[in-house]
C-alpha cells in the first residue's frame, strides 16, 4: 500500500526547505551549509550543489519525485562523483516546497549498527518535535538527551545509551517518531554500502549485515502507511555486496535508480553556462573538448576541468582558452598531483567494497584493461589459471570483482571484453601500471 501522493508537478518551485527541518552541519548527519540559490551558477568543486548551482538532472528529478511521492523507497546508484548527494539534496529541497520534511544521515564512518542508528537520530535532531518523540518513554536519561543544544552533544549522549542489545528497539523508536510527524519525511541515508561493506568484514560480519538490512526492511513493512521514505545512496554498489553475501532478498523492497553520466550536450551546456556566468572566455570548441577528454560526463570532473582552465587563464588575461589548454589541464591538472586525491578516492571506495584477495584480483583486471585496452576473455582464462593455482574460488572472485568494477564505473562490458569508458580512470590506472604489468596472456605461469 503506497503512501497517499502529495500533489505532483514537474515544475516544482525552487524554495528552500523550511528552516525548522534543515540541519546545519554536514558532518553531523545533516544537509551542510545553507545552500541558498544564488543569482547565478557558481564554479563549485567538491561540494554538493542545489538550486541555481544545480545542473542537468531535470528528467531524473521528475522521475525520482514521482517515485518518492508514490511511496517508493529508492536506491540511487552510480559511481563516484556523479552527483548522487547533490540530486538527493535538490530533491529534498524541491519536496520541501510541498511541505515535506527531510533528514540527511551520513553513515560512511559508522562502525556498527549502533553507530548507524545514532547517525539517523542525529539527522533528525534539528526536527525538534520528532527528536522529542524519539526519547519519549525511554527513561529520564534519554529525555535529558533531547535538551542537548548541539548535534555533537546530542550524538555523544545518545550514542552512550545504545548497545548491541537495544539498537533495534531504539531504531524502531526513531522511525516511529518520524512516522508520527505531521509532514511526510524523506530520509536520505548516504554511503550505506560503505558502512555495510566495512561491517561485513567484522566478526560475524555477514550476520551483522543481515540483521541491519532485515531491520530496515522490517521497519518499512511495520509502519508502511506513514514510514519515512528511504532514499539510499552510495559511491560503492549495494547490490554486488548483498549478492556476495547471499542477502539480495533483504533489499528487494528498494526501487533501484541508476544515475548515468551526463551526455555530451549536457556537459557542454554546463561548461558554457559556467563560462558565461563566471566571465570566462573560451574558444567554441573548448566545451566539447572537455567532454571528449574525459570520455563521459562526470559532473564533478566537468567542474574540475573548468576550474583548472580558469586558473590557467589567470596568467594570460584577455586570451581565450583553447583546445590545447584542455589537454594541458587534463594532463597536468586532473592527472597531476593536485588531482590525485580525487582519483585515489575511487580506489579507496573499491578497496572498501572488496576484501583483500578480491581487491588484488580487481587490480590485475584494471591493469590489464588500462595497458592493453581491454580485459578480454582470453585474459580472463589466463587469470583464472594463474589465480586458480593459489585461490580455490578464483572464478567466483573474478566474477564478483568484475561485477563491482562495472557497478562502480570502472569498466563497461563489450563484445570483446571489458574496457574503460571513463578516460580519466583509464589514464590514471595506466600511468601506475604500464611499467610493471605484464600482459596476462604472455605470462609463463598462465
Amino acid at each position: 500500500m503506497a503512501r497517499p501522493a502529495m500533489p505532483a508537478t514537474d515544475a516544482v518551485p525552487a524554495d528552500a526547505l523550511p528552516t525548522d527541518l534543515l540541519p546545519t552541519t554536514r558532518s553531523n548527519g545533516s544537509f551542510g551549509r545553507n545552500f541558498g540559490a544564488g543569482p547565478k551558477m557558481r564554479s563549485t568543486v567538491g561540494t554538493p550543489v542545489v538550486g541555481d548551482d544545480f545542473h542537468g538532472r531535470e528528467r531524473e528529478l521528475r522521475i525520482l519525485s514521482r517515485l518518492v511521492r508514490d511511496g517508493n523507497h529508492v536506491l540511487l546508484r552510480g559511481h563516484g562523483r556523479m552527483g548522487k548527494t547533490s540530486i538527493a539534496l535538490e530533491l529534498a529541497r524541491r519536496l520541501g516546497s510541498d511541505g515535506w520534511g527531510a533528514v540527511f544521515a551520513d553513515v560512511q564512518n559508522a562502525l556498527s549498527p549502533e553507530d548507524a542508528i545514532c547517525e539517523l537520530a542525529c539527522g533528525i535532531h534539528s526536527m525538534r518535535p520528532v527528536a522529542s518523540r524519539i526519547v519519549e518513554g525511554m527513561g529520564r536519561r534519554f529525555r535529558r538527551i533531547a535538551r542537548g543544544r548541539s548535534t555533537d552533544d546530542f550524538r555523544a549522549k545518545f550514542r552512550a545509551e545504545i548497545d548491541s542489545r537495544n539498537w533495534r528497539d531504539v531504531g524502531n523508536r526513531v522511525m516511529e517518531a518520524c512516522a508520527k510527524h505531521d509532514r511526510p519525511v524523506l530520509l536520505v541515508v548516504d554511503e550505506l554500502p560503505v558502512f555495510l561493506s566495512r561491517l561485513s568484514r567484522e566478526h560475524e560480519g555477514a550476520l551483522q549485515v543481515d540483521l541491519f538490512l532485515s531491520w530496515m526492511r522490517y521497519v518499512v513493512h511495520t509502519v508502511w502507511n506513514n514510514c519515512p521514505i528511504a532514499f539510499l545512496t552510495g559511491s560503492t554498489g549495494l547490490a554486488p555486496l548483498v549478492a556476495r553475501l547471499r542477502l539480495s532478498s533483504r533489499i528487494n523492497h528498494l526501487t533501484p535508480f541508476p544515475l548515468e553520466p551526463w551526455d555530451r550536450d549536457t556537459s557542454i551546456q554546463c561548461f558554457q553556462r559556467l563560462a558565461e556566468q563566471c566571465d570566462f572566455e573560451a574558444e567554441d570548441d573548448v566545451a566539447g573538448a572537455v567532454h571528449d577528454a574525459l570520455g563521459i560526463g562526470v559532473p564533478h570532473f566537468v567542474q574540475s576541468m573548468f576550474a583548472e582552465l580558469r586558473d590557467c587563464s589567470n596568467g594570460r588575461p584577455g586570451a581565450p582558452a583553447t583546445a590545447s589548454d584542455v589537454a594541458e589541464a587534463y594532463g597536468t591538472g586532473l592527472l597531476g598531483p593536485c588531482g590525485d586525491s580525487d582519483l585515489l578516492r575511487y580506489r579507496l571506495r573499491l578497496h572498501e567494497a572488496l576484501d583483500e584477495t578480491s581487491f588484488s584480483v580487481a587490480m590485475v583486471i584494471l591493469a590489464e584493461a588500462a595497458t592493453q585496452g581491454v580485459f578480454s576473455e582470453s585474459a580472463r582464462r589466463s587469470l583464472e589459471r594463474f589465480r586458480g593455482g593459489k585461490i580455490p574460488d578464483a572464478d567466483e572472485r573474478i566474477t564478483h570483482a568484475l561485477g563491482v568494477l562495472q557497478h562502480d564505473g570502472w569498466l563497461v562490458r563489450h563484445d570483446d571484453g571489458y574496457s574503460f569508458e571513463f578516460n580519466l580512470l583509464r589514464d590514471w590506472t595506466k600511468a601506475r601500471f604500464k611499467r610493471f604489468h605484464q600482459p596476462l596472456c604472455q605470462r609463463p605461469e598462465c
